[in-house]
């Protein structure tokens, strides 16, 4: 991504904060909050490759400083709001992305790659959140905060037990924190992002990224490039979304999806009466046939995820 600065843009005048921006997407949504004319403090556990990301967007004429550490950690996540409003004024918008995968099926996976993944994803949303919701009820100010959910969440996702708990959190989180921050003005929507990173790089098959190659040397569209979540982060940052919130967004290439988890979509009833479970063989086929939904535990991500990987 070419990063260019324009005298005014959706973002002109705010101040975003973007957690795990130093590769990837968070990197890419840095990038384009700074392309919209944002202030970007630019928070990452790496702390060099942070400050590579706030000298690009500087290099090009734009305002950002960087931030190391561990964002579940509270000390660092305060300071990130601190930071925002000592360098730039302000603070306007927070995106919750930092991550880790620590992929393993349930039988093979470790305490520490559990309490890792957890505490990474719900506590490093948690904690930026909480410290910039604190800041905008005190300034008596709205703003608007964007996490990072996956399908892996919503849909499940073969041997992401951990990572797919966590983010199924941050979904609940961000509904929850929509509730709660409505009457101050303060907006929170999550988003379920499909692209190629260093993290997600390997769980894509040989054959695919072939393919993927190949259509790049062709110049055609990368529908996997993680820049291509940033314009709706960025979207949903800006003022123009105040009017959205408690949604979650899927987002992958040129499509914008809006999910409706947790909804029921049929029901069945026993005049009044509570259920034996002996009534209920059968009858609990009717909601499969009334909702369209299968049975099983497998979708099409779960099947994809079971042929290549053995974890």
């Amino acid at each position: 991504m070419t990063l260019s600065i324009p005298s005014m843009g959706l973002l002109d005048a705010k101040v975003v904060i973007v957690t795990g921006a130093g590769r990837g997407i968070g990197r890419g949504e840095a990038l384009e909050c700074a392309a919209q004319g944002a202030a970007v403090v630019v928070a990452e556990f790496d702390p060099e490759a942070g400050e590579e990301v706030a000298k690009e967007i500087v290099a090009a004429g734009g305002r950002a400083v960087a931030v190391g550490g561990d964002v579940a950690d509270a000390e660092v996540a305060d300071s990130l709001v601190r930071t925002a409003v000592e360098e730039f004024g302000q603070l306007d918008a927070v995106v919750n992305n930092a991550g880790i995968l620590r992929d393993r099926t349930v039988a093979k996976l470790s305490d520490d790659d559990w309490d890792a993944v957890i505490r990474v994803h719900l506590r490093g949303h948690f904690l930026p959140t909480r410290a910039a919701v604190r800041y905008w009820r005190e300034a008596k100010r709205g703003g608007h905060l964007v996490h990072t959910a996956s399908t892996s969440g919503l849909l499940g996702n073969f041997g992401q037990s951990n990572y797919g708990a966590a983010k199924a959190g941050i979904a609940a989180f961000s509904t929850i924190v929509a509730q709660e921050g409505a009457r101050g003005g303060i907006t929170s929507n999550a988003i379920a992002p499909t692209a190629l990173t260093r993290m997600t790089l390997d769980l894509m098959p040989q054959e695919f990224r072939d393919q993927r190659d190949a259509a790049l040397a062709r110049g055609e569209f990368d529908f996997f490039a993680p820049e291509n979540v940033a314009p709706l982060v960025a979207f949903l940052c800006s003022d123009a979304s105040s009017h959205i919130s408690g949604k979650v967004f899927g987002v992958q290439g040129d499509s914008v999806e809006i999910f409706q988890p947790f909804t029921s979509v049929a029901e069945i009833k026993n005049d009044g009466k509570r259920w034996d479970p002996e009534d209920l063989p059968g009858r609990i086929d009717e909601l499969f046939s009334a909702s369209g939904i299968q049975a099983g535990a497998e979708n099409m991500m779960a099947r994809m995820r079971y042929q290549i990987l053995d974890i």
